[in-house]
């Protein structure tokens, strides 16, 4: 299988700011990339590289075998890009975007019609062809935008931060479309930063402070991690405890999750005991303590404190 993005040594500096730093990854064909990683980390900055919108201050990559330095014109003629604002025009009906966008990508005038009821149906707005855009919530704009994305028919497609402020049922939704062209051929590269969404990538890259820190399926992240086990822990008093376990020998990290905290520890057995004899001595209450199997979540927040404290 041939790679359809090939990126080697990318960096982009704004003046003194890196916001890309030597990155170097590859994308195969019919794949669904996710780039995950917090706001600032330098994701955006990375795909508007690759969709030809920025140049490059060094490093080389090419998109669908096209220079994103030198050939940003072909680049753009075959990608779809969806942006985390949504570039659809309000005061157009559903119908008059997908017009207007069809003559903006060049789609033939002999096939604009074809592609505009395929684009309805596959976004599931036939029945809303004739709303105007701004009384759509926003998971229907974010299919409809999908939708306009992809009617040139791009082999590839740049997808940032596609579900940013969307519920989670039209997330779950929206990525079923992400799954239909993926099997249909196409190649997805998706920004997030929801954890759930991760679990739908077939491989990740973790980008942190302008690099990337991590590459793999999802599954191989979790294995990475799973050198060190992890306790969930439940107390009468979350903070207190935090700051109890923080720095003790066998506790690699303490972080919040939902109302209880993940605890990365060395040996679950010794830990288990250790944490009920310092939460005991400060009069904190356990009300649940066992081992768990990682989340994409916890994956994130372990790769991150460990590059932290390589860097400290």
């Amino acid at each position: 299988m041939s790679d359809a993005v090939v990126i080697h040594e990318l960096v982009k500096r704004f003046g003194d700011f890196v916001a890309v730093d030597h990155v170097s990854l590859t994308v195969a064909k019919g794949e669904i990339f996710g780039f995950l990683g917090p706001n600032g980390a330098g994701k955006s900055t990375t795909i508007r590289m690759l969709c030809g919108l920025l140049t490059p201050t060094s490093g080389e990559a090419t998109v669908g075998g096209y220079d994103i330095g030198k050939q940003a014109e072909q680049v753009r003629q075959n990608i779809g890009y969806m942006s985390q604002k949504f570039s659809l025009y309000d005061d157009l009906t559903v119908e008059e975007n997908i017009n207007f966008f069809s003559g903006i990508y060049g789609v033939p005038q002999d096939r604009q019609s074809e592609r505009k009821e395929y684009v309805l149906r596959m976004a599931g707005l036939t029945d809303r062809r004739s709303n105007l855009t701004r009384l759509l919530s926003g998971g229907w704009k974010q299919r409809l935008a999908l939708g306009c994305a992809i009617l040139h028919e791009p082999p590839i497609l740049f997808l940032d931060e596609p579900t940013s402020g969307v519920d989670p049922i039209a997330r779950r939704s929206f990525w079923d479309l992400i799954y239909e062209l993926a099997a249909a051929g196409r190649t997805i590269f998706v920004t997030t930063h929801y954890m759930d969404e991760a679990e739908y990538c077939h491989r990740l890259a973790l980008m942190y402070r302008a690099k990337v820190i991590a590459l793999g399926t999802p599954a191989e992240l979790k294995r990475d991690l799973a050198s060190h086990a992890l306790l969930a822990l439940d107390t009468s008093d979350a903070l207190g405890s935090m700051k109890a376990l923080e720095g003790q020998a066998g506790i690699y990290d303490v972080a919040v999750f939902g109302g209880g905290l993940h605890v990365t520890v060395d040996d679950p057995n010794a830990a288990a005991t250790m944490i009920r004899r310092a939460l005991g001595e400060r009069g904190i209450e356990i009300k649940r303590l066992e081992p768990i199997q990682p989340a994409m979540e916890d994956v994130f927040v372990g790769l991150i404190e460990a590059e932290e404290r390589k860097q400290a």
